[in-house]
Order: structure tokens, then C-alpha cells, then sequence
């Protein structure tokens, strides 16, 4: 019984119901659907504003890169429109199907769904590490460094998993106000750091075609990333909600707050300090005060907004993975090991670990949005979560599987980082497009493999 309820219970019923979401990866049933689809601008829209983006931006100018701020600009803006385009696309599955996008993508790939399942667990934890280690460097700065590292770690945490834990609408409500408040921050310390702005900054040695396309591949990866969540926070919504709708609003918020605060980065990038991180850069080049207080305010509750998206997100994948565990606990245990993530980027190197990191995750992404669109498209209007509710009912998805690894592995030649460089990026004079093939093989190769399987006719 109480494993029923745990399943079927627990849901918000109206906006601002803060009660705890003890439901699950299960379909929302079509009764329970409301909310409206404009707060689908404000819950990408927030997470977006963080010191990761503003990092990415000053990439563009980085050695191995070498673009100047024009060139920098047309490839941040080039590769956030496709990532955003494809969150956006796939933000619309929410309402069709009424479940999160990686129990969702049980529909094809059935019980295989443990790969992605669990890549996209791991993927969360990195990504809050990632965050949090600006969140508690912006509480050091705010307290005069009288907080060490890890409480700061500590009470960035505590706020997220806060909100992770009470769930859906806890984060929708969130970032509603989050997005006003951040927008204001961070429209006063993009005013103040006008004056530092190099806008003839020029093409470096490194600049061509190559080290455009790998620019616009660090860029896109950094919405990509996001194609993994994108259903989690529109499941909820009725579900004759126009898709046009739900992709307007989901594209705006992401490129828009990417776009505004990588193009940032770059367009400062010759005024940062020599402080190891970019949290004390931006303190540094505001002069503190009261301006570098209120953009350490913007920091720590960006990094509140991203991290508690990450935390339940990593919840749904956790049991879409097959682990029987109630979401609350679930968001609480990402939380948790979050934290000894983030301790361990504070001891390693941040800046190669994070660059490789958003590389890494778009070489996998690619392939499995390829096959969920593919499947979603084949079913049409016979597509149905309830499909993929029970872990034992679920086919094989082996498909889906061969094609992820074959899209993945055609990839390899064409990956461009620290890590590893394919001889045909390196053919290519750097340019990173295995993302684009990764995506182009696994869409064809799982479209042919359904198409000559006989019983995938018949799931519906």
C-alpha cells in the first residue's frame, strides 16, 4: 500500500503548492495536468545564469581557440540556437507522454534504458559539482573568506537538495522569482563591467574554420546538455498544450540566458585577474563593493537554480534506471554525492576538467536524442507513457542500444579534446562535429533496425 501510494500520490495540484512531490517517473495522469506554459521561459531561463556560462564564453579566446570577440560571438550564438532548438523540440514529449525525459526514453529503449539511465545519474552529480564549486566560492567572497570552502559547499547543498526534495513545483516556483531577481543582478554587473569590454579583441594564431566549429560544439554542448531534462519540467502541463508554445518559451529562456552571459565572458575575457577561478575574477574586476556583493548575491542563487534542476533530474533517471528508490530520497542522495564532487574538482584541475567534461557529455547526448526522436516520431499519436511504466514489461531495446554505441563509436574520428583528438578532426584543422554525426548515425542506423524488426510494429 505504501508502495502505491509512493507511485500514484503525492502531485502538485496548482502552482505555488509546495507539497512534497512524492510521486514518481510515473505518467501524470491527463486530471492532474495544469500549470501555464509561459513558466517554461522562467525555469530555463535561470539556470542558464551562472558563472559556467560566463566560463564558457571566455573559451572562445583561449589559446587553443583563438577567436576574437566577433567570431567568439557568431559561434556562442551559432551553437547555443542548435542546442536550445533541440531541448526545446523535445521539452514538447512532456505534455504527449506526461512523464520525464529519461523515463520516457524507456519507450525505446526498454530495458537497455540502464545505460542512459545511469549516464545521465553520473551526468547530474558532475554537473552540481561543477556548479556548486562557484556557489561556495561566491560565499567565501560575500563573508570576506571567513566561510571556508566546504561549509560554503555545505549551505549551497542544503538549498538545493531543499528544493530537489519538495520537487516539480518547488523548482517551477523557484525560478519564477529566480529569473526576475537574477535578471536585475545581472544586468547591474553587466552595466559595470561595460567599461572592461574589448570589443575589437582580434582573431588569435589559433583562429579558423576548425577551431570555430569546436567553439560552437563547447557552446551548443553547454544547452545540449540539458536535452537530457528536457521533459522533467513540462510533464505536468495539460496536454493540448500547443507545442508551438512549448518551444517558443523553452528556446527563449535557454539561448537567451547563454547566450547573454557567455557573450560576457568573452567580451571581458582580457580584463580577468590572475585568480585561479572565475568567481574571484568577476569580484576582482567589479572592485567588490556592494556591486561585487550583489553579483556573489546572483552566483550563489544561480548556482541554487541549475543544481537543484540537476538534483531532480538525476532523481527520475535513478528509477528510470530499474532502482526502486522514492524520489525525494533519490534528489537527497544526488545532493549528497554532489558534495564529495565537488570537493574533488576543488582539489584537481577545475578549468581541463570542466572543458573535457562539456565535450564529453555532447559526444553521447547526440545519439540518444537522434533515437528518441526517431521513436517518438514513428509513434506518433499512439505513443504512451503507460507503456513504460513497469521495468519488467519493458522489451529489450536492444535497437535502441546497438545504435547508441554504433553512433558513439562513429563519433570517435571526429572528437576534438584535451582527452583525445580523432585524425579527422585533426584532418579538419580541429573542428569538433562528433556530436553532429554521433546524432546522424544513430538516427538512420535505429530507423533501419526498427523498421526490420517485426515486433516493434507492435509497441505502441
Amino acid at each position: 500500500m505504501a508502495t502505491d501510494a509512493m507511485k500514484l500520490g503525492g502531485m502538485p495540484t496548482r502552482e505555488g503548492d509546495l507539497s512534497i512531490e512524492a510521486h514518481g517517473m510515473e505518467p501524470i495522469p491527463e486530471s492532474a495536468r495544469y500549470g501555464s506554459v509561459n513558466r517554461l521561459f522562467t525555469v530555463w531561463f535561470s539556470p542558464n545564469l551562472v558563472p559556467a556560462a560566463f566560463f564558457v564564453g571566455t573559451l572562445a579566446a583561449a589559446d587553443f581557440i583563438g577567436l576574437g570577440f566577433w567570431s567568439g560571438l557568431a559561434a556562442i550564438v551559432v551553437g547555443n540556437v542548435i542546442g536550445a532548438g533541440l531541448v526545446a523540440y523535445l521539452s514538447a514529449m512532456g505534455p504527449a507522454v506526461g512523464m520525464a525525459q529519461i523515463p520516457a526514453s524507456r519507450l525505446p529503449f526498454g530495458k537497455s534504458i540502464v545505460v542512459p539511465g545511469i549516464l545521465n545519474w553520473l551526468s547530474t552529480i558532475a554537473w552540481d559539482a561543477i556548479n556548486a564549486f562557484f556557489g561556495a566560492y561566491a560565499i567565501q567572497v560575500i563573508t570576506g573568506e571567513a566561510v571556508p570552502f566546504w561549509l560554503g559547499l555545505v549551505i549551497v547543498v542544503a538549498f538545493q537538495a531543499a528544493l530537489s526534495i519538495v520537487g516539480y513545483e518547488a523548482i517551477h516556483t523557484f525560478e519564477k522569482y529566480a529569473a526576475i531577481g537574477l535578471a536585475i543582478l545581472f544586468a547591474v554587473v553587466t552595466v559595470a563591467l561595460f567599461g572592461k569590454a574589448n570589443f575589437s579583441l582580434a582573431d588569435g594564431a589559433a583562429s579558423s574554420i576548425g577551431s570555430f566549429v569546436l567553439m560552437t560544439t563547447i557552446a551548443g554542448s553547454f544547452n545540449l546538455a540539458w536535452a537530457l531534462y528536457a521533459s522533467d519540467y513540462s510533464r505536468y502541463l495539460p496536454k493540448d498544450t500547443p507545442r508551438g508554445k512549448i518551444f517558443s518559451r523553452t528556446f527563449l529562456g535557454l539561448a537567451l540566458g547563454a547566450i547573454w552571459i557567455e557573450v560576457l565572458g568573452l567580451a571581458v575575457v582580457g580584463s580577468l585577474g590572475t585568480e585561479a577561478d572565475t568567481v574571484h575574477q568577476i569580484n576582482g574586476m567589479l572592485g567588490g563593493g556592494i556591486v561585487g556583493i550583489l553579483a556573489m548575491v546572483a552566483i550563489f542563487f544561480g548556482t541554487v537554480a541549475v543544481n537543484a534542476m540537476n538534483d531532480y533530474t538525476g532523481s527520475l533517471s535513478l528509477q528510470a534506471a530499474g532502482i526502486k528508490v522514492a524520489r525525494p530520497v533519490s534528489a537527497a542522495v544526488v545532493a549528497v554525492l554532489s558534495f564529495l564532487a565537488t570537493l574533488y574538482l576543488y582539489y584537481n584541475n577545475f578549468s581541463s576538467t570542466v572543458e573535457n567534461y562539456l565535450l564529453v557529455i555532447t559526444y553521447w547526448i547526440g545519439p540518444w536524442a537522434a533515437i528518441v526522436i526517431v521513436d517518438w516520431r514513428r509513434r506518433g499519436s499512439r505513443i504512451s507513457g503507460a507503456n513504460a511504466v513497469s521495468f519488467a514489461m519493458l522489451p529489450s531495446g536492444m535497437n535502441a542500444l546497438v545504435a547508441l554505441v554504433v553512433g558513439f563509436v562513429a563519433s570517435v574520428p571526429f572528437m576534438d579534446q584535451t582527452l583525445y583528438v580523432g585524425p579527422i578532426s585533426t584532418a579538419l584543422g580541429g573542428a569538433d562535429i562528433a556530436y553532429l554525426v554521433g546524432f546522424v548515425v544513430a538516427g538512420a542506423l535505429f530507423w533501419v533496425l526498427e523498421r526490420r524488426s517485426s515486433s516493434s510494429v507492435a509497441i505502441a
